[in-house]
């Protein structure tokens, strides 16, 4: 029987016009989390599975989704389903590393949940972090950060913003049981998805009664720019006052950042994981062509301390944009990044041995060389550099090698001249940052 050539339902193949604009925007990401002084870091795929499955990990809804495995030594073994636990793990093994400690990561994930538009079980992370700092300054340089990396990608965005102290000093408020608070944010978070009335009659569910949970309800119905002058008119618990303290506070950096324009309060923001302890904020495109988000982020104090159990505060920030959902978006914004395979592709006349000294000496100056290898007739070989989207053929014939010399043919205005080498060598190392 053959075998039945397919992929694993939730895995992709990415053919190379589509990975080189995947790579495009990882590298665009890297220089911008290098400009704020983020640090490389990778870490392996294959963890073990009881430090995926610590209680302070992901939580016990994300481990139903984990791809366990056993080695040949017998060790339970997974597949790492974020980059923020073998962060903690990182953080935890190297207790040399000077603080504030901060790091990216560009890696797979592996996720064994439904398949749907938008949801694979392998799929890319961004992630970029800072332990060591705990103030707000951590949040506001990585807004920072996103807005930057979203402008020079190329896509407008919104940045939602909330307070987790301040969802659960409103559940307080409202009266709901305290040991209810993180379910109900955690419905809060599903208001955009099923509706203000579904979610009232989740959160009732839970136990906290429908009097309470419309109570909550109306706290947030009250519009984003009077919620917290309303709720400072009021006698609020410790938790509300610490949230709206710091929401004051990072209005105040986000203005001293010039970021008002790109930011903007959500008290329906929760961010659907327990994790976060303070400033949460997810990303939005401006123009809505994608609803879901591209981009989140918060801050979460006592993950890494308490997954380590060691008795040390580590406050912790971080956010992952979504190289998937990006690609996306560009691709419907008809803003694909493209480059070309080569910069340049050489086509001998007779000439195979000879152009090998050519094609190493553009290479040794930094231009990306192809050859033709196939024996194609001229014609045949420059249909394909047109279709390829390679910028210039050089033409290499038995007349330009006794000159030592070279055609240059610009394909997009079908312009042709002749160069000798050096020329050559100096002519496209100045055209290199056109393509």
């Amino acid at each position: 029987m053959a075998t039945m050539l397919r992929n694993v339902k939730g895995t992709s193949d990415f053919l190379p016009e589509e990975q080189t604009a995947r790579r495009a925007i990882a590298r665009t990401l890297e220089e911008v989390f290098e400009r704020y002084g983020y640090q490389p870091l990778e870490t392996p795929v294959v963890c073990y599975y009881d430090v995926l499955a610590a209680k302070y990990a992901g939580g016990a809804e994300i481990l139903k989704e984990v791809y366990r495995l056993t080695d040949q030594g017998r060790r339970e073994l997974a597949l790492r389903y974020d980059l923020t636990v073998p962060f903690a793990r990182v953080v935890g093994m190297n207790p040399q590393l000077k603080m504030p400690f901060k790091r990216y990561e560009i890696g797979k994930v592996f996720r064994d949940g439904p398949v749907k538009a938008g949801r694979s079980r392998e799929f890319v992370q961004c992630d970029v972090d800072v332990v060591g700092v705990g103030t707000l300054l951590a949040e506001v340089e990585l807004l920072s950060l996103a807005a930057d990396a979203f402008d020079r990608l190329g896509l407008p965005v919104r940045i939602d913003y909330n307070n987790r102290k301040l969802l659960a000093g409103l559940t307080q408020a409202a009266g709901l049981p305290g040991e209810l608070a993180g379910e109900v944010i955690l419905s809060l978070d599903k208001i955009a998805k099923i509706g203000r009335a579904a979610v009232a009659d989740e959160i009732a569910g839970k136990g906290a009664g429908r009097e309470s949970a419309e109570k909550l309800l109306e706290y947030l119905d009250i519009p984003p720019g009077e919620l917290l002058g309303q709720l400072e008119r009021k006698q609020v618990n410790d938790l509300l006052r610490e949230g709206m303290t710091e929401l004051r506070a990072l209005e105040s950096y986000l203005a001293a950042a010039g970021l008002e324009g790109v930011t903007q309060f959500s008290p329906w923001l929760a961010r659907g994981l327990e994790i976060y302890t303070g400033t949460v904020w997810e990303v939005f495109l401006s123009d809505g062509t994608i609803s879901s988000s591209i981009g989140a982020g918060g801050r979460y104090d006592k993950i890494i301390g308490a997954f380590l159990d060691n008795g040390a505060e580590y406050p912790a920030v971080g956010m992952s944009f979504g190289l998937d959902v990006i690609h996306e978006a560009l691709r419907l914004g008809g803003k694909m990044p493209f480059r070309p395979p080569a910069d340049v592709y050489i086509i001998p006349l007779g000439t195979e041995r000879e152009i090998l000294g050519l094609a190493s000496r553009l290479r040794a100056s930094g231009v990306r060389v192809e050859l033709e290898m196939t024996g194609r007739k001229l014609r045949k070989a420059l249909d394909y550099v047109n279709k390829a989207g390679v910028p210039y053929a050089v033409i290499v014939g038995p007349d330009e090698l006794g000159r030592r010399t070279a055609k240059l043919r610009d394909m997009a205005g079908g312009r042709e001249e002749e160069l000798t080498w050096d020329e050559l060598a100096a002519r496209l190392r100045a055209a290199r940052g056109e393509f």
